[in-house]
């Protein structure tokens, strides 16, 4: 019988070795003018926290690296996505 793992049984596999520079960076500037905020949904991770001056706080040590919040943030240039420096971010394992 084939057992579907959980969301959550399936994180506990993943470890994160978080380098000293954000692979992602959010430009709050831009983002206040944001009409959508697709990004705060679109995060599987829930990294994407609206602020109350109207900006994004963006925490990045728990990124999966998906490209999903780059893809389909509508105002250019808001946030800049790079590969983690080498040997650092998300690491899948076997679970």
């Amino acid at each position: 019988m084939h057992h579907e793992m959980s969301f959550a049984d399936r994180m506990s596999t993943v470890e994160f070795d978080v380098g000293d520079r954000p692979h992602i960076t959010v430009d709050t500037e831009i983002c206040r003018s944001c009409t959508t905020r697709a990004c705060v949904p679109a995060c599987p991770a829930k990294l994407f926290v609206p602020t109350d001056d109207g900006g994004i706080l963006f925490n990045y040590e728990q990124c999966f690296e998906c490209g999903t919040c780059y893809q389909l943030c509508n105002s250019a240039g808001a946030i800049t996505w790079t590969y983690p420096d080498g040997g650092h971010g998300v690491v899948f394992r076997k679970g």
